[in-house]
């Protein structure tokens, strides 16, 4: 079986969690490679950015405590600055991913593109997006899979059915005026 590179979005929400978790328990085998991908807003203080990555690679931390299950299985942090989903899609596909987890929640970046797909063609992997379900039970675990496609679909440009071509006035009245003398 190959192994596979598994990129997993660290965010400061529960879906997240959520999302790693359920990797961890259904997808994730022993011999994959995590990374575990943080990414923080641009900030225009050097004490600020310092002060924001140090809290990005505490939370991976705290995520790569939930993958200490998987026996044989290579955990990397990697904390980026910049816009959330332009550096997700640069890192996955600088990476060479084979899948990226994501927690979906009101705010995921996978929202927030012009068009609800536009950042998932980019994509040479799977995405699995997790949502978590609100009614957990006795502590348990609820979440729902849900598998975004990348297919890129070739679309040939449209079609014009009629083209209309403009012409100057005077090549239309010559003509006319040609006519009459025949």
């Amino acid at each position: 079986m190959e192994s596979q590179r598994v990129v997993v979005v660290v965010e400061d929400v529960a879906a997240a969690r959520a999302a790693l978790q359920w990797a961890v328990r259904n997808f994730i085998r022993s011999g994959d490679c995590i990374t575990l991908l943080h990414v923080c807003p641009p900030a225009r203080s050097r004490r600020k950015r310092r002060s924001l990555r140090l809290g990005g690679f505490q939370l991976a931390l705290a995520f790569k405590d939930l993958c200490n299950g998987i026996a044989e299985a290579k955990v990397e942090i990697v904390v980026r600055e910049g816009e959330l989903g332009d550096t997700v899609v640069a890192t996955v596909n600088q990476l060479g991913a084979t899948t990226l987890v994501v927690g979906l929640h009101d705010k995921s970046f996978l929202y927030r593109s012009a068009s609800q797909y536009e950042r998932v063609r980019k994509l040479g992997c799977r995405v699995l997006g997790i949502r978590q379900h609100a009614a957990a039970r006795d502590g348990s675990f609820n979440a729902e899979l849900t598998q975004i496609e990348t297919i890129s679909l070739h679309v040939p440009p449209p079609k014009i059915p009629f083209p209309m071509f403009t012409l100057p006035l005077g090549v239309l009245w010559r003509r006319s005026k040609a006519r009459r003398r025949k």
